[in-house]
């Protein structure tokens, strides 16, 4: 079998070339990072409850009219995406106050935003994703103003429909990041939604204990990562209610199952 030509490789995924022309695989790994890359550690089955669940809030967001990269889960760990060009701006949108903006102005972690705020920082681990105005993107031209535009709407659209997503099964969507492409049709381009939507990203509190179901679990040492991820997934419905055997991480399972069997 031919070796896969390797693209990228970032914080949380492998980029490999595609089997057609414009596509682009991309690989969901257990590696987990904080602060910038600053700490680093791993979240055994991560990857795989990444995977299922940007796959299914990308379906679903194909599904109401938002422009995506995805095309559809190829197994465990991969998933078949539309080969775009990165816009190097990462969207923040926040719902509550928590993380960064609660420091920055002194706001109490959990205080409900008076609306739904949009931030901007520059896609730049080596100057710590900077925040930056749309004055800054235009300057600098990161981005046209037809672009941001269409970035804010989509973003708007994003936060509202994962809002109604996440309250119905019981979880407070705090803030989440996204990222945006250009996908080109010749010379035109157009804007869509890349990268993924996973607890790696979002901010997810259970409405009724404030429990943490994301990376804030590695971030601050609260341990559980792995048990929040699962919880978000099945909550979702992409994982069996109360079945203790789902394959997560298949060597854990291989070396159960020997030592069963042995």
């Amino acid at each position: 079998m031919a070796r896969r030509r390797q693209i990228y490789e970032g914080k949380a995924k492998i980029l490999y070339e595609g089997p057609e022309p414009g596509t682009i695989i991309q690989y969901f790994k257990d590696d987990a990072t904080a602060f910038n890359a600053q700490k680093k550690g791993t979240i055994s089955g991560k990857g795989v409850l990444n995977n299922r669940i940007s796959e299914h809030i990308f379906t679903l967001l194909g599904q109401i009219g938002v422009p995506t990269h995805f095309i559809r889960r190829l197994n465990m760990r991969e998933q078949l995406v539309r080969q775009v060009e990165i816009i190097p701006i990462e969207v923040v949108v926040r719902n509550v106050a928590a993380g960064s903006l609660s420091k920055k102005l002194g706001i109490e972690e959990g205080t409900q935003l008076p609306r739904t705020l949009i931030e901007y920082c520059y896609k730049d681990d080596a100057l710590g994703d900077p925040l930056i105005s749309e004055e800054h993107i235009a300057c600098f031209g990161w981005a046209t103003q037809d672009e941001m535009h269409d970035i804010a709407d989509m973003a708007i659209r994003i936060n509202d429909f994962m809002c109604g997503l996440f309250a119905g099964i019981g979880i407070r969507l705090v803030d989440f990041k996204l990222e945006f492409g250009r996908l080109y049709d010749g010379e035109y381009s157009r804007v869509i939604l890349a990268d993924e939507i996973s607890p790696d990203g979002c901010r997810l509190w259970d409405m009724a204990t404030n429990e943490k179901l994301d990376k804030d679990r590695f971030r601050r040492d609260l341990g559980g990562e792995v048990e929040a991820y699962q919880e978000v997934a099945r909550r979702l419905g992409l994982l069996p209610e109360g079945l203790d055997t789902t394959v997560l991480d298949l060597d854990t399972h291989r070396k159960k199952r020997e030592k069963e069997e042995g």
